[in-house]
């Protein structure tokens, strides 16, 4: 008979009280979270028998001060490497391989519409630069263009800003992203050249979101807006604005702690908890229907 042995909660709460005061982005935040997952930990609040149960607890309680949705202790039902990152990159490769690169649909509505979706993720830009080209080359003839956001849960930043490239005729300051190490400041831009051709900065586009457009495609989505290049049709999004990196504290846990946030050139701040506004509000589901007859009224007018 297999003993089974009882999920240790001290050694995955001192390394994620560790991780959150070395690297959250707001240090007096992660100072309140770790004394509350201390104290939680000493009443006895964590001794539960599986680590799924012990993430879905402590996410509630790192997310219980600020509401930071990137801020987790997320589960894995297979064993995930030790190496910085690498749970998170793996979960990613296998949607990528999924999902045609990101880019799993590409259509031709009447009038002369494209519809683009990206999704489940904007994926590293050393993997998703090919399929992203593609999608959006192929689109680029269209006379108004809908970029369907409204089952990516985020991504890569620099695949944000590829994908403005192909939206935009001049280089653009997109976003300055502050990190917490070094204190520093990073700029994003898009690109005055990409592969393949252009959709423009000119012809009517539309973006849609739902509740569940999340974190980098948030970004893209708030980025047209900003700009004022796109119009967002659909739901408010989840309001999550923080970049984060993913450490392993136990072989089914992974801690995901943002290191980062956004600062939008324009509005000077960012969507984190709120979301980011829809132009048009709509139930998700009806946004696309909306953003074609849009489209369709201002190519006829």
């Amino acid at each position: 008979m297999t003993t089974l042995t009882k999920l240790q909660p001290a050694p995955v709460i001192d390394e994620t009280a560790r991780l959150l005061t070395e690297h959250y982005v707001f240090p007096e935040i992660a100072e309140r979270l770790a004394g509350l997952l201390q104290r939680r930990l000493a009443e006895g609040a964590y001794d539960v028998d599986g680590a799924e149960e012990l993430a879905r607890l402590v996410t509630a309680d790192l997310q219980s001060v600020n509401d930071d949705r990137h801020l987790r202790l997320k589960h894995h039902v297979d064993p995930v490497s030790p190496k910085q990152g690498a749970a998170t990159l793996d979960s990613m490769r296998r949607d990528f391989d999924t999902s045609l690169g990101g880019a799993p649909r590409v259509e031709l509505l009447g009038g002369g519409v494209a519809v683009v979706e990206l999704a489940p993720m904007l994926f590293p830009l050393e993997w998703a630069a090919e399929p992203l080209s593609a999608a959006l080359t192929l689109a680029s003839r269209a006379q108004a263009l809908i970029v369907d956001l409204r089952a990516n849960r985020g991504g890569d930043p620099d695949a944000v800003a590829f994908v403005c490239s192909y939206l935009l005729d001049e280089r653009t300051h997109l976003n300055t992203m502050y990190w917490r190490g070094g204190e520093r400041s990073e700029q994003s831009w898009s690109q005055p050249h990409v592969p393949g051709a252009c959709f423009g900065g000119s012809k009517p586009l539309y973006v849609l979101s739902s509740d569940s457009t999340f974190s980098a495609a948030e970004e893209l989505a708030y980025d047209l807006q900003q700009l004022g290049r796109a119009v967002l049709v659909g739901e408010r999004t989840r309001g999550g604005a923080h970049p984060c990196k993913g450490w392993t504290v136990h072989p089914h846990l992974e801690a995901t702690v943002p290191i980062g946030r956004a600062i939008n050139p324009v509005s000077g701040a960012n969507w984190e908890g709120t979301g980011v506004q829809p132009d048009v509000p709509c139930a998700a589901t009806e946004a696309l229907d909306q953003a074609h007859a849009l489209a369709l009224a201002r190519l006829a007018g």
